[in-house]
């Protein structure tokens, strides 16, 4: 029985992810203000930018401006270890995150879904995140936790004041609020982050100049990052399950998907700098999924959308009919370079796969 299972996840996998007539990079590339995150340029720039309140840093994380002030603070510490990968700070690989903040923030994910209060929604607090809102609390363990990691790795030199984080309305128990908190907590999803950054911090050490990092490998900082971005995703998951009730059937389940592609997108050591999230995320729902949204001819959604999740639903049923078994396959086969890189090709070609058609989604 489980050979058969597992014969028939990677024949969905190898349909799945087929690069047939793979798309030129150059179609989706984006440019300007739509290659930032909404109200980039209005984020705090470093942590000084933020409030001091009792010799503290104060961030509100439940305020889409100051957690994206988290991010922009991030990347512009880290900006020099990424000199050599693209100008100015594009081939910094910590895009990845403050990019998926902003596509949630635009297509209305860290709203209150419940519709209970007004946070998250135009007409009301626009900038408010939801505690409610299973995006929003999944996004949390991939800003704050990942900051505080830097933190305590010495990303940002001896701060002058200790940092705070405010605590959510509801749920308060879900989150930590410190280093010291966290550590207690959650000292493996802490290690994790921890270790990425000492890594970059350990490069400039080993440099022959300021200027000029030359044990820095890529594809090791990436292997460190996305460990540390799936241990936050494997944290998150059952916290929030709950959460996912407020939400539409076809939007709980394309999180669910979207929850379980990342163990398989970070096996590769996805590159994660901003011209290549930017092009994979063109191809992901621009709006909340509603009941009527039925994959996969969503109207307003361009074939490529639709082929995405509908990739996404079957890959998340395969590798559920499998035990997980082809998670572990795929995660063997990623464990060269030569196949992180293959794999890697398989995921670019994904929005353009034609075989996608040959998909049966009864019962998905």
């Amino acid at each position: 029985m489980w050979p058969c299972f597992g014969i028939l996840a990677l024949l969905v996998l190898t349909v799945t992810l087929s690069p047939v007539t793979a798309a030129a990079p150059s179609e989706n590339h984006v440019t300007g203000e739509d290659a930032y995150p909404p109200l980039w340029d209005l984020a705090p720039e470093n942590l000084l930018d933020f409030p001091v309140k009792d010799n503290k840093i104060v961030i509100n994380a439940w305020n889409y401006q100051e957690r994206l002030g988290v991010y922009k603070s991030l990347l512009n510490a880290s900006a020099k270890y990424f000199g050599a990968f693209g100008p100015q700070n594009s081939g910094n690989i910590l895009w990845g995150l403050p990019l998926q903040h902003g596509w949630q923030f635009r297509t209305g994910r860290l709203a209150d879904p419940s519709g209970v209060t007004s946070c998250g929604y135009e007409n009301g607090e626009h900038l408010c995140q939801s505690v409610r809102s299973w995006w929003s609390c999944m996004n949390y363990y991939l800003a704050i936790i990942p900051f505080l990691g830097a933190v305590e790795a010495g990303l940002f030199g001896q701060l002058p004041y200790e940092i705070e984080i405010l605590p959510p309305e509801e749920q308060k128990d879900d989150f930590c609020y410190s280093v010291k908190d966290c550590w207690s907590l959650m000292p493996n999803l802490m290690d994790d982050w921890k270790a990425f950054f000492e890594y970059l911090l350990s490069t400039e050490e080993n440099a022959v100049s300021s200027a000029i990092f030359s044990s820095f490998k890529l594809d090791d900082a990436l292997g460190l990052m996305w460990k540390a971005h799936t241990t936050s995703i494997a944290y998150g998951l059952p916290k929030f399950q709950d959460s996912l009730k407020y939400l539409s059937d076809p939007e709980a389940k394309f999180g669910r998907d979207w929850g379980n592609a990342v163990d398989f997108i970070g096996a590769t050591h996805f590159c994660t700098d901003l011209p290549t999230t930017n092009n994979f995320q063109a191809f992901l729902p621009q709006r909340m999924l509603v009941e009527s949204d039925v994959l996969p001819s969503i109207s307003d959604f361009s074939p490529q959308q639709n082929k995405v999740l509908v990739s996404l639903r079957a890959l998340y049923k395969a590798n559920k009919l499998t035990g997980g078994l082809l998670l572990k396959l795929w995660q063997k086969a990623m464990s060269t370079e030569a196949g992180r890189e293959m794999g890697r090709k398989l995921i670019e070609g994904l929005t353009s796969s034609q075989k996608l058609e040959l998909l049966d989604l009864d019962g998905i």
